[in-house]
């Protein structure tokens, strides 16, 4: 049986706000709008699920972020007994990760395992879009896991 990864893209709107932190976050698009892959080993650099190449994972176990939008914990809590390993990475993150990192067990770096994924590559954009007009900490990309 195989993992599928489940999700939104959440920002928080900085435009007429004067205190950037009380903006709520917001659910910008339903990750199954971009992804519609199955990458272990993307899901395994990322997350920590499935994975076998042996990543140092970003952000596994992080479940879902406190100040997740009500949308988003809705469609997580939706089926409590099929998903699981709930997880966020900010862009700021991941702007800041070496992506020439090898991985423990298979002879790759998280760049081949996810960043050039032409699959990822609308996710990346999606994040990339709302940082340069929001900026970089008030973009998301919050995920869990079915199996």
């Amino acid at each position: 049986m195989g993992a599928d990864i489940h999700g939104f893209i959440e920002c928080r709107i900085t435009y007429g706000t004067i205190d950037e932190e009380a903006a709520d976050w917001q659910p910008a698009i339903d990750l199954a709008l971009l992804y519609g892959g199955r990458s272990y080993d993307a899901f395994g650099c990322l997350f920590g699920v499935r994975n076998r190449a042996g990543f140092r994972p970003l952000a596994q176990e992080r479940g879902l972020p406190p100040d997740v939008s009500a949308e988003v914990r809705s469609c997580y809590e939706d089926d409590p007994d099929l998903y699981h390993s709930a997880s966020w990475i900010g862009w700021e993150e991941l702007a800041a990760v070496d992506w020439d990192e090898p991985a423990a067990v298979e002879r790759m770096t998280r760049r081949q395992a996810v960043k050039d994924d032409p699959e990822w590559a609308p996710v990346w954009a999606t994040m990339k879009i709302l940082a340069d007009v929001h900026g970089p900490q008030c973009v998301r990309l919050v995920a869990w896991f079915d199996n």
